[in-house]
């Protein structure tokens, strides 16, 4: 039987950074997939540049488009707000290449991969033991990086905690005027859908259309997707391919370590809150984890608990801020909307920092907003 000091579950960006910071320090790693690279993964495609000037590496080569600004739409508000920074705010790319891109550098540290493995069980002792469709696998550490269903959280015993939202995403074929269009800006859409947005990223030769709500119930996706197309007067669709999909925005309530399994990524429920976007959370998840099982000298409970202590130095803490914002933003409209109207340069600003990684969210959210309004207010104090 094979035998590795850790085993990666999903090829995402979580699980390719954390195999990636492993092998890194000589540590023997696999990561089990169960489909063959590349494949496509549902996604909008955003990174934003927070996330990508933390990767170790290069990633130019899979990069559709870069767009050093970025736009809010409101519904019944005539001017969108924008801002402008000197890097990529958000690239585009499509997952098949960028996630591959990530596995290929882990694996020339290597890391072992793989594909056509899917996981069926996993028999917990002093050493697991991984169950797959091609084979068992043994290993002492268990990383959980198979996205917002994650199979292995479930064989784990964790229960559901986290906050599911649904989604609808769109990669589109469009004329080549209305793509001339629309390639020049992304964009999102606010209030789009009832308590949620729609966005348009460009991409090299299509756009990826999707839309979002940030209320778990019921509701019909397609038919705000199809107002959507009507608002960015698109004339023609010449091909469209829908994938449907949930996005956790909430954490875990029951912990991230068991059984020498660590979730990360979607899989502990790290997007983010306000935004939905993943990715960046993803990677900084996956670096955490390695450093955690690191610094404990492969000893399981010890990685746990660094690793938990970890995520709530910095990033939980940014969650639980980014969740107080979502809830005003999206819950309270109008309210949002007449401030919006007089502090929106300040508001657009300060989420493009956060998007570049210029800031943090603010741990003391309500004091931190009232300083800047009170700086805004008083210039010259």
């Amino acid at each position: 039987m094979n035998h590795y000091e850790v085993a990666v579950i999903g090829s995402g960006p979580a699980g390719a950074m954390a195999a990636y910071y492993l092998a890194e320090k000589g540590i023997s790693v696999v990561i089990l997939e169960k489909e063959i690279l590349p494949r496509y993964k549902t996604c909008g495609g955003g990174l934003v540049f927070r996330g990508r000037r933390k990767l170790p590496f290069d990633i130019s080569s899979v990069v559709d488009r870069e767009f050093f600004d970025i736009k809010l739409y409101f519904e019944g508000e005539k001017i969108p707000l924008s801002s402008t920074r000197d890097v990529p705010v958000i690239s585009m790319v499509m997952r098949d290449k960028f996630d591959n891109l990530l596995i290929e550098k882990a694996k020339e540290l290597g890391v072992q991969l793989k594909q056509d493995h899917k996981l069926t069980g996993i028999t917990f002792g002093k050493t697991p033991t991984l169950h797959t469709s091609q084979g068992d696998i043994q290993a002492n550490f268990i990383i959980a990086a198979d996205g917002a269903l994650s199979p292995t959280a479930k064989l784990a015993g964790w229960e559901e905690t986290r906050k599911l939202i649904p989604a609808l995403e769109y990669e589109v074929e469009v004329s080549p005027e209305d793509f001339e269009r629309l390639s020049k800006e992304v964009r999102f859409d606010m209030d789009s859908i009832p308590h949620g947005y729609a966005w348009s990223f460009p991409k090299k030769n299509h756009l990826s259309l999707g839309i979002a709500s940030t209320r778990r119930k019921k509701i019909d996706l397609k038919a705000y997707y199809k107002k959507y197309l009507e608002k960015l007067e698109i004339k023609e669709v010449l091909s469209e391919i829908a994938h449907g999909f949930q996005i956790p925005i909430t954490p875990r309530t029951d912990g991230f370590y068991r059984k020498n399994v660590l979730l990360i990524g979607d899989a502990a429920g790290f997007a983010d809150p306000i935004t939905a976007e993943g990715i960046s959370n993803s990677l900084w998840s996956g670096k955490l984890a390695a450093e955690a099982i690191i610094e404990s000298g492969l000893v399981p409970d010890q990685a746990g608990t660094i690793y938990q202590h970890k995520l709530e130095l910095d990033l939980l803490p940014e969650i639980n801020t980014s969740q107080t914002a979502a809830k005003w933003f999206y819950s309270y409209r109008i309210i949002r909307n007449m401030l919006l109207r007089r502090y929106g340069d300040f508001a657009m600003s300060l989420m493009t920092d956060l998007y570049v990684g210029d800031r943090s969210y603010p741990k003391n959210l309500m004091k931190t907003i009232k300083s800047k309004l009170t700086e805004i207010k008083n210039p010259l104090k």
